[in-house]
């Protein structure tokens, strides 16, 4: 549906609008267009809501402008493409990684698709993601009828034959993320694996450790019915923190005094479960968020074991034990999912059937209720795991 606004003669259509933390709307704003002869212009037919979007809502990422369209999760119909996009026609069914990438540049030719050179060449870290504050490039996102897709010879790939859309939607982030958190892990046959958040990311994670191997896989979140999903999805053992004193002596007692193989941090900066990282973090914005999961993953898994973080914290320090990573000999790895390099591996565990992604989806709304979505995804109301947006109604 594109709308034509009496006043301005641009075509404007509907898109997620920010205004502010926790404020955003469904609003009518000028239709993309293409910019650059490797550009595309998709019509969106599904989009999620992240719970890194979350972040951006509750205003912990700096740089988060007034105006922005978040949603870095999407697939759509590719309407118009650029003079130089020759992999792509108008019609062609896509999936959008949520990472900006050319493909072409030093770290996209080692794979490295996240940390992508030239969609955010003035960032010393992070690449360019749809949707995601002007730290991450300052893209428009895909919760909205149309998106502008930047280096579209490169990144989005066709939806198979015979998905369901409601799967190839998660391939974009969920799946690949929480995919690239186990193998970053390094598990081994019969490791012991905690994974710290019970969100999607979280859950995509302990499922994907039983693909590398995990002998064991336990979930540590303080929201009941997320435990409660994750103990039939993963499946996995779940404790709720709230019940525990000492997050490190309880994950021993669990391991025969040695810790945890592997630890995961699935939740990054918006953690709860201490008031003083809570303090410090999302209310004096004297942390990156709360650092608390980093804590615990830290001192819970054994003597070189390995943590893999792919939760999201801002761009300045944390308040982090790193004399207990170096003492205890820990490997910590952390990026973005390289959702390109990790796609032809998943489509197949998909439609093996050994990967579920659409289980993962408990609301489907109109694009004109975003507001209401991002306040149901937030406030955990009504048992809300994952939503999805239909911007053009779902086709």
């Amino acid at each position: 549906m594109r709308f034509h606004h009496r006043r301005c003669e641009e075509p404007v259509v509907l898109a997620a609008d920010y205004r502010g933390p926790y404020r955003v709307r469904a609003e009518r704003k000028p239709e993309p267009a293409i910019h650059h002869p490797r550009d595309a212009i998709v019509r969106v037919t599904r989009s999620c809501i992240c719970g890194s979007d979350l972040h951006l809502y509750h205003g912990l990422v700096p740089d988060t402008r007034v105006g922005m369209t978040f949603g870095h999760e999407f697939c759509g119909i590719v309407e118009e493409v650029g003079a130089e996009v020759g992999n792509l026609s108008p019609g062609d069914h896509v999936l959008v990684p949520f990472n900006i990438a050319c493909g072409q540049c030093h770290f996209c030719k080692q794979g490295l698709f996240g940390n992508c050179h030239e969609a955010n060449p003035e960032a010393t870290a992070v690449g360019g993601i749809y949707g995601y504050s002007h730290t991450a490039g300052g893209y428009d996102g895909g919760q909205a009828q149309y998106a502008r897709v930047p280096y579209a010879d490169f990144g989005p790939t066709l939806i198979p034959d015979g998905m369901d859309l409601d799967d190839a939607v998660l391939l974009t982030d969920i799946v690949p993320t929480g995919y690239q958190a186990a193998e970053m892990g390094g598990i081994q046959k019969g490791d012991t694996v905690v994974v710290f958040g019970a969100g999607p990311v979280g859950i995509m994670a302990a499922r994907c450790a039983w693909l590398f191997g995990a002998g064991r896989v336990l979930v540590i979140d303080h929201v009941d019915y997320r435990l409660e999903f994750a103990s039939r999805y993963c499946p996995a053992e779940v404790y709720n923190f709230a019940a525990i004193d000492d997050m490190a002596l309880f994950i021993k007692k669990q391991t025969d005094s040695l810790g945890a193989d592997v630890c995961i941090d699935a939740v990054g900066g918006d953690a709860a479960g201490s008031m003083l990282r809570t303090l410090l973090g999302k209310k004096l914005k004297l942390e990156a968020g709360s650092a608390i999961t980093l804590h615990w993953a830290i001192n819970s898994v054994k003597k070189g074991g390995i943590v893999s973080i792919v939760g999201v914290y801002g761009p300045t320090g944390n308040l982090i034990p790193m004399g207990n990573v170096v003492n205890k000999g820990i490997t910590i790895r952390a990026n973005q999912a390289s959702v390109k390099r990790l796609l032809p591996r998943l489509i197949e565990h998909v439609q093996a059937g050994r990967i579920d992604p659409k289980a993962l989806i408990t609301h489907r709304l109109p694009l004109e209720e975003v507001s209401d979505a991002y306040r149901l995804f937030s406030a955990k109301l009504d048992a809300c795991i994952k939503p999805v947006l239909y911007p053009n109604g779902g086709a």
